[in-house]
């Protein structure tokens, strides 16, 4: 494990040591108290394969299940790539293979969307095709500033089947989503950065650092606000504003079968913060991701 892993970071108390499950499938689980560190780590360039792909949505199952799920960071190890996508010499297997590899792809990425906490990806390197995928799938992007973004998968006769057609044109708009895709230009971190592709720009090294830093100011938001906030900002990709102002009201109405907004208020006029890890469960019961169709 590198260095800026072992480092004391914010989500672990002083009696609390980071949490690691050794992993051969190329994708290392690691808990910081109420954050998750999920490491791709396939070197020489941290590719996916069926493998790590499938631990990916299994982590993300399991991760989810939890009372309270923890806020999530994935980035690559080593210092040089993020994840540079497939292996593309699956995909000279056949079209069997190549069902096989996009439909894990597909489910791995769309689970990380659906994801109930917040999801933030620290680039800290080369993030092209199926890598930049994983990104995009997240909720929050901090890149260093060597990094190179791109979805060249058109250049080799293919094209972005992990969400990167869908995600890319919401965050950068259609015109740089055609240049990216259509083009196959890559792009450094400070263009990510001026399109609206990544939120932060951080010197190299540091992304890590500041993806556990935000991590840890979002777990003093209560979850099961978070849940349904995440939700309703990813519901405005589906539906127009009508359907999203009533579910808005019928989820605020929602939180009142839950303890956060009675912990959220006593908190603030208590003048203490909020002890939402404390009260994982109201005195009525609370599933926060059922019943929720508007």
């Amino acid at each position: 494990m590198t260095d800026r892993h072992t480092a004391p970071q914010p989500g672990a108390t002083p009696q609390e040591t980071p949490r690691e499950t050794p992993s051969a499938d190329g994708l290392r689980l690691e808990r910081h108290g109420a954050i998750a560190v999920l490491t791709i780590d396939n070197p020489p360039a941290n590719t996916w394969h069926e493998g790590s792909l499938t631990a990916l949505a299994d982590h993300l199952d399991v991760l989810a299940a939890e009372p309270q799920p923890p806020a999530l960071v994935i980035t690559g190890a080593g210092d040089k790539f993020f994840s540079a996508g497939a292996d593309l010499k699956r995909f000279t297997e056949g079209k069997a293979t190549a069902l096989e590899m996009a439909t894990r792809f597909g489910r791995a990425f769309e689970t990380l969307s659906a994801y109930p906490g917040v999801t933030i990806a620290a680039i800290n390197g080369y993030a092209m095709g199926g890598g930049l995928e994983c990104a995009l799938a997240c909720d929050i992007r901090i890149a260093e500033r060597q990094a190179q973004l791109a979805l060249p998968e058109a250049k080799v006769g293919l094209l972005p089947c992990a969400g990167g057609t869908q995600h890319l044109p919401w965050l950068v708009g259609e015109g740089w989503a055609k240049r990216m895709i259509l083009c196959g230009e890559r792009i450094d971190a400070e263009r990510a950065l001026t399109i609206g592709l990544v939120e932060e720009l951080v010197d190299a090294g540091q992304a890590f650092a500041s993806a556990l830093e935000l991590a840890e100011r979002s777990t003093g938001q209560s979850p099961q606000a978070l849940d349904r906030c995440k939700r309703l900002i990813m519901n405005a990709r589906d539906h127009g504003l009508p359907h999203g102002y009533r579910m808005e009201r019928e989820l605020f109405m929602e939180l009142f079968d839950t303890a956060a907004p009675g912990e959220g208020i006593g908190a603030f006029l208590d003048k203490r913060p909020p002890r939402w890890r404390e009260n994982p469960t109201p005195g009525a019961g609370d599933d926060s991701r059922d019943g929720d169709q508007a």
